[in-house]
């Protein structure tokens, strides 16, 4: 009996130590499910390109986020040529930041890139031993830790207004990645993540461009559901099958962020236009009366160089008029319209749901809804009951997740800046990095403290991954790995 005590007491030793090591990764886009939050600790608080630092690693361009195994971090990336850049799948040792290894995806067309979604975007996806990755100019592609080519799967063209920005997610035997874009339809694809194999694709007619990467959801019954956040709504699918199971509407017109979740809620943002802001939405007419306004030549659609008017609905027309213009050929034609007024009629804002449901949840499921100026691209953050939100300018915002109840708000000291990556959170510390690279460090609470503002000197626009006591951030021109030094 005393040996199979020992048996089992080393068993469970063993899992315990599976699981730690598991517990370590940062599999995708912002880390366990989208969260942006690590159970590690030993952060160290200051860091810079010449204190703490474990390796520094010089890259190749791209905006995508550091994914982790235990002994491999994943990027993508693009060469520095203007038009003959080639797009680079990139696999480092964790311990030294040595590249191990870097592979020239093909281009296959030319995508479509605007602001900051560049050709390398979307962040890679691990299962802890292979790499999936995303191309707007090719597809997906799958590695194994060698750098062997496993699969791929050309896809597109596509037409995001801003290009790509949506990251795949791994979800059991699939890779799941949303395509929501203007004309074509936007779709969703699953993959069998062994042999590339397609295991289904559900097309989403009534989603227009949008940039966020799903998170998953699991029911008390029924099948893991893949939660996006799309133009106008949120939606759940199946991922069995993709069939679309629930949804609320009230979303922005135009979702980037990742939502912020527990199991039973989530929280996400979602910015259009400052004309968006609820009581400020710009008013409009039927098609019938804007052709009867604008189109000056009677074909039945309308052109940019036909609209003129002092109004606020001719202003954003002019100004914004590509945004509206889905299938880019410098006419609006009647779903066009309907588009168009569908952005100017939607409102800003952060919004608090509950999960789960049956149909259309939408009178019902919303908990709460935050109305004053949010962020345009980085997600809110959820840590330790306390949701944390950065906007523009460098102004933090912490909320009651129970009742939206805002906490407090204030300006990040010495980080006054754009922010395009998103806050993550570990050791009772939040980090935050402004395009400048000022990273603020914070002492997680309702009432938040400046720890500290390190300086990297270079732009940033990637998340951090964080695992095992250190922080990876990318910059524009390396990925360092932070730790403290004892």
């Amino acid at each position: 009996m005393s040996h199979i005590k020992h048996i089992l007491l080393a068993l469970l030793i063993a899992a315990l130590s599976l699981s730690s090591v598991a517990a370590e990764d940062w599999s995708q886009f912002r880390g366990p499910n989208g969260t942006g939050v690590s159970a590690t600790t030993g952060l160290p608080t200051e860091f810079g390109p010449d204190k703490n630092v474990i390796w520094k690693t010089p890259l190749p361009p791209g905006h995508s986020s550091p994914v982790l195994t235990r002994n491999r971090v994943f990027v993508t990336a693009h060469g520095k040529e203007k038009d003959t850049y080639k797009l680079l799948v990139i696999c480092l040792d964790r311990q030294t930041g040595k590249i191990l290894w870097q592979r020239e995806v093909p281009r296959t067309r030319t995508g479509r890139l605007q602001n900051v979604n560049g050709p390398a975007s979307p962040s890679p996806v691990t299962d802890g031993e292979n790499v999936y990755v995303f191309f707007q100019e090719f597809g997906l592609v799958s590695y194994d830790a060698a750098g062997k080519e496993r699969w791929k799967m050309p896809l597109g063209p596509f037409n995001m207004f801003y290009g790509f920005g949506a990251s795949p997610i791994v979800v059991d035997d699939k890779v799941i990645l949303p395509v929501d874009q203007d004309n074509p339809s936007s779709f969703l694809v699953a993959v069998d993540k062994n042999s590339g194999r397609l295991r289904w694709k559900v097309d989403r007619p009534e989603v227009i461009s949008g940039y966020s990467t799903p998170i998953v959801y699991q029911p008390k019954q029924g099948a893991k559901q893949v939660i996006i956040p799309e133009s106008f709504q949120l939606s759940a699918y199946s991922v069995e099958d993709g069939k679309r199971v629930w949804f609320v509407r009230g979303l922005a017109c135009e979702m980037k962020s990742i939502a912020s979740h527990d199991a039973e809620y989530l929280y996400v943002n979602g910015w259009g236009f400052p004309q968006n802001q609820p009581g400020e939405q710009v008013k409009t007419v039927t098609f019938a009366e804007g052709l009867a306004r604008y189109d000056t030549n009677h074909d039945g659609l309308i052109a940019k160089s036909e609209i003129s008017g002092k109004e606020m609905m001719d202003k954003m027309l002019r100004e914004a008029f590509e945004a509206f213009d889905s299938n880019r050929d410098d006419k609006l034609n009647e779903k066009d319209w309907a588009i168009f007024r569908a952005m100017m009629a939607s409102e800003n804002g952060l919004l608090a749901v509950k999960l789960g449901g049956s149909g259309d949840q939408t009178s019902t499921a919303i908990r709460w809804r935050y109305t004053k100026p949010v962020p345009q691209v980085p997600s809110t953050l959820l840590y330790k009951n306390v949701l944390y939100m950065v906007n523009d300018g460098g102004i933090l915002i912490s909320f009651d997740p129970t009742t939206g109840n805002v906490i407090k708000q204030g300006r990040l000291q010495g980080a006054i800046d754009k922010y395009f990556s998103s806050p993550v959170a570990a050791d009772d510390k939040v980090f935050l990095i402004g395009e400048g690279g000022a990273v603020s460090v914070l002492k997680a609470a309702g009432d938040w403290q400046i720890l500290k503002v390190n300086q990297l000197d270079d732009e940033c626009f990637a998340t951090p991954a964080i695992a095992d006591g250190r922080i990876y951030i990318r910059t524009r021109s390396a990925l360092y790995c932070f730790g403290s030094k004892s």
